[in-house]
């Protein structure tokens, strides 16, 4: 997120496959995580509808009617909880600590029924010093004439590792940034991985090297788009741990102005779900995160969802980036609100999502 973010805080200042290694055991996960690999199978008798009244609380949208549930806070919070425990020591590219999360993705995509895209999950940058890998993974769709076409779901999984120390921690753990957006790509992977009722192919990435200037998913598009694949859309998720205050619809997408992708969200989802934020126009984040190179690969609609608004969270890139700030239940509710938009748009026979 330091990409997305520089030139951001610099105007706010002024104006205002690798080698195999073990995997990681179910056991060795924290048992406070309360998180478990293990395929979950999904049946239209496993989705629930929440009252308005909850859905209200939820969104902070006036307009929320009962929607899907799927996913669920202890769910959400046990993934999270890992990915930003200081075992992973920040998750800085080529560390450690991001091995160990990508053996995590691993596994949670093996025993979902996520096959390798590649020869294996591991798709080794070619532009970062340090051995690093994009995490990438992808379900093959069910029909004849769809399959052909992809789309992409990413977030990046690296964070800054260890930082200037405050009150004797030096670990910026990432939690919001964006150990949050890969939860919600590992959550919609678990979905879709047993449920299989996508018509296109979805790929499933978590990016690596994001906080050294987008790198991993740079090497990505340009690979690729060498490979012609035939990419519809990109839907990336950038911190959304905590719930945006006072808006009216629950996340924001970048670009807002540059697709009619938040009206079509919103008509799949049945309320206000992505809305403009003036601020992520005013700043250009757009280019600021790794939907941007996919962009200028392929020129095809791909946007940053995101529920940070630079007023609702405070320790971006700091160490008090921690899990016990995020809202588990909202970050639940955004993966359930995004299933039926995930689901339209794989499932459409014609592509719906266009640049203005």
């Amino acid at each position: 997120m330091k990409y997305f973010f520089r030139i951001l805080i610099l105007s706010i200042l002024m104006g205002c496959g690798a080698t195999k290694l073990k995997q990681i055991d179910a056991d060795n996960i924290p048992k406070t995580s309360e998180v478990s690999n293990e395929s979950v199978a999904v049946s239209p008798t496993d989705i629930k509808s929440t009252s308005a009244t909850e859905s209200t609380k939820r969104t902070n949208s006036k307009s929320s009617t009962s929607k899907l549930q799927f996913s669920d806070d202890t769910r959400v919070k046990g993934i999270l909880n890992f990915l930003a425990s200081d075992e992973l020591e920040g998750r800085d590219s080529g560390s450690e600590g991001i091995e160990k999360a990508a053996q995590f993705i691993e596994g949670i995509f093996t025993q979902n029924k996520i096959a390798p895209y590649f020869d294996s999950y591991r798709d080794t940058l070619s532009n970062f010093s340090k051995p690093s890998y994009n995490i990438v993974g992808w379900l093959e769709g069910n029909d004849t004439a769809l399959k052909n076409e992809f789309i992409l779901i990413g977030a990046h999984y690296d964070h800054i590792g260890r930082i200037e120390p405050e009150g004797g921690d030096s670990i910026a753990n990432g939690a919001n940034d964006n150990a949050s957006g890969t939860t919600t790509v590992l959550e919609l992977a678990r979905y879709f991985g047993n449920a299989r009722t996508n018509k296109r192919s979805i790929m499933f990435v978590l990016f690596s090297a994001e906080e050294k200037g987008l790198l991993g998913s740079k090497h990505l598009a340009e690979k690729l788009k060498a490979q012609n694949l035939n990419l519809y859309l990109v839907l990336n998720y950038e911190m959304v741990g905590v719930p945006l205050l006072d808006k009216e619809y629950l996340t924001y997408a970048s670009g807002y102005e540059k697709s009619n992708l938040a009206q079509v969200c919103n008509a799949y989802a049945g309320q206000e779900l992505v809305g403009f934020l003036p601020t992520a126009q005013k700043f250009g984040l757009f280019q600021r995160s790794d939907n941007y190179p996919f962009y200028e690969a392929f020129n095809v609609p791909a946007h940053t969802f995101c529920t940070f608004d630079f007023t609702n969270f405070d320790q971006y890139h700091k160490v008090g980036d921690e899990a016990d700030l995020m809202d588990f239940e909202h970050m639940a509710y955004l993966v359930n609100q995004f299933i039926p938009v995930v689901e339209g748009v794989a499932n459409t026979p014609l592509k719906e999502i266009k640049y203005n």
